[in-house]
């Protein structure tokens, strides 16, 4: 789940977070920390779109959504491309749908009940942690669908 490590030499989260700044780490974890944020990004998951329909999509005034959209800008979560007078959105790249995705499937599996072998001890018994994307049903909810569920 890198940029192409070596597993034999991979660092730990602990040592990663020393080399790339807890301080960072917290700042984009912060940007998840707000209902409206969460909402635009899950509506960026289903692709780009305009500043404007972006706002009524998410059921926020423009201007609170374009706050929003500049903090998520300035933290590296999205990107936005003026085509004429409009500022088409983004999310920057996959990590961004993957922290989304990973944020709910915790939550879900919290709402659930359910409870995944840590990595390392599943590394360690031979085996291979749980993705988290399945539910007790056996059917995966999307980021869209439980953001929804949290309005």
């Amino acid at each position: 789940m890198g940029h192409g490590a070596d597993a034999n030499t991979a660092a730990t989260a602990r040592e990663r977070l020393d080399a790339v700044g807890a301080a960072d780490v917290a700042a984009t974890l912060q940007a998840l920390a707000t209902p409206s944020r969460l909402r635009i990004l899950a509506r960026l998951q289903e692709g780009p779109c305009p500043a404007t329909e972006l706002a009524d999509a998410v059921g926020m005034e423009q201007s609170a959504c374009s706050h929003q959209l500049r903090l998520l800008r300035n933290l590296g979560l999205v990107t936005g491309e003026r085509r004429g007078r409009s500022v088409i959105y983004a999310l920057y790249d996959n990590h961004v749908a993957e922290l989304l995705d990973q944020a709910l499937f915790h939550v879900e599996h919290l709402r659930l009940g359910l409870h995944d072998t840590p990595a390392a001890e599943a590394a360690g018994a031979g085996g291979t942690a749980a993705s988290g994307r399945a539910v007790a049903s056996g059917a995966a909810v999307t980021a869209g669908e439980v953001v929804a569920a949290t309005r």
